[in-house]
């Protein structure tokens, strides 16, 4: 039987002075792609973060059986890292050191890398072909350069959860199909994958999806299945319809 990784309980989220979340139940599996999915200002992203504790909320989050508040920082940035929408939040660092911040929560209590350390930061640079870049500034680099500098400090992590947040906006199509294989092979056996996408073609490859709409939670399922695709369709005022070209999933206007 496949373990619960994350389970909320009646959980309600504000940002500012608006309710964003009104009294959310979900469970998330471990050892799955689960994808946030639905129309813009539904409350998907503050989702994501309040399962990455990130969010103050009312109600529960327990991370494997535990609350958040039980996890120390290191315990927590050791088995989850998170890729957010703002590129600015990572500042101006050469590439192999943005990468290299994957690793702090492994680093000894004097916080010298060990050789495995350097190690994965080599590994991540070449996943994401950064190998030519990899002492030039991130302000020398397009978004999309960017955004898999950002990805390579992940995968240095080598943290069993990984969340992200419309990770593949920035990306031309080759490298958002690099993405989309790299994350149907992440997301299997040990490691668990929860993203935010608008790219529904994309999304189709999740295990499963987490359909919003107005902060609310209105359909969990698999998206081969009829009934999670049709939710999908409805919350987007049936203005979009999935349907399957060639073995390939397209998302269709009405």
């Amino acid at each position: 039987m496949t373990e619960t990784l994350l389970q909320l309980q009646e959980v309600s989220a504000q940002v500012g002075s608006n309710l964003v979340l009104n009294r959310i139940r979900l469970q998330v599996l471990a050892g799955q792609w689960t994808c946030i999915v639905g129309p813009n200002g539904a409350g998907k992203s503050t989702l994501l973060r309040v399962l990455a504790g990130l969010q103050p909320v009312t109600g529960h989050v327990r991370f494997k059986g535990h609350p958040w508040s039980a996890w120390s920082p290191r315990e927590r940035a050791s088995r989850l890292a998170w890729l957010g929408q703002s590129q600015e939040e990572d500042g101006d660092w050469p590439v192999r050191d943005l990468v290299a911040m994957g690793r702090l929560a492994h680093r000894d209590r004097w916080g010298f890398a060990s050789p495995s350390d350097e190690a994965y930061v080599e590994a991540a640079l070449h996943q994401w072909g950064l190998d030519a870049w990899r002492d030039r500034p991130l302000r020398s680099l397009s978004a999309g350069q960017r955004q898999r500098a950002r990805m390579a400090r992940l995968t240095a992590s080598q943290a069993s959860v990984l969340m992200m947040d419309e990770p593949v906006a920035n990306l031309d199509p080759p490298h958002q199909a690099d993405w989309l294989a790299w994350a149907k092979a992440w997301g299997q056996g040990a490691n668990t994958l929860v993203t935010v996408l608008h790219e529904l073609p994309l999304a189709m490859q999740a295990d499963q999806w987490v359909v919003m709409q107005a902060g609310q939670v209105v359909q969990v399922g698999s998206p081969q299945d009829a009934a999670t695709r049709a939710a999908v369709e409805a919350v987007f005022d049936d203005r979009i319809r999935l349907e399957s070209h060639s073995g390939q999933w397209v998302s269709l206007w009405r």
